[in-house]
């Protein structure tokens, strides 16, 4: 009886992430640049919203800038990299800030992240007419995204703050396994 619950977990264990690179490999399909498939090797515990290693580098293509998405949407940016290694820094991270845009009003802002799967937006000017539920993604003006990449759901508004919400990140960030690495030239160059 071990023996049987031992391989139902792992036909379990399998599956899951079978499907989880079936995902990111019809994203990775979909992209007009090539794209790299890449692991999460290592994560702090302390820091688990802040940063991950992937078990891919500049041998494999992998350079500075470089964007980083997973199932739902942007996850972060490459910082650092080495031959076989490199260094995300996560949207969640509270030093982490992203051009963003609220797609049905096309309202303009910032997210800011805050260490966990809610992130702040801020926006440039009074926002109006903004419920739950509503879509924000990369702005066009951002110079470290490409434009378009979904970055979550509006989580809840505060009445006091027009300008600030709450965001709910549509990328599961706290469980992401693998990711996709997508080109991408800053356009600070």
């Amino acid at each position: 009886n071990a023996r049987i619950l031992e391989l139902e977990q792992s036909v379990t264990e399998l599956a899951q992430q079978n499907q989880q690179l079936k995902q990111l490999l019809d994203y990775a399909q979909t992209q007009p640049e090539k794209t790299i498939a890449a692991p999460i090797i290592a994560r702090s515990r302390d820091r688990w919203w802040n940063r991950v290693t992937l078990g891919k580098g500049s041998q494999d293509g992998v350079e500075t800038g470089y964007v980083v998405v997973g199932i739902g949407g942007l996850v972060g940016r490459i910082t650092h990299v080495t031959p076989h290694t490199s260094k995300v820094l996560l949207v969640s991270d509270s030093t982490s800030r992203v051009g963003a845009i609220l797609s049905r009003s096309r309202q303009f802002g910032y997210i800011k992240g805050q260490g966990s799967s809610t992130v702040t937006m801020h926006f440039f000017e009074q926002a109006t007419g903004i419920k739950p539920g509503d879509e924000i993604a990369t702005s066009n003006l951002s110079k470290l995204f490409p434009p378009g990449l979904p970055l979550g759901k509006v989580k809840s508004t505060n009445e006091n703050k027009g300008n600030e919400m709450e965001v709910e990140l549509s990328a599961p960030i706290d469980v992401l396994e693998w990711v996709v690495i997508q080109p991408f030239k800053s356009k600070f160059n």
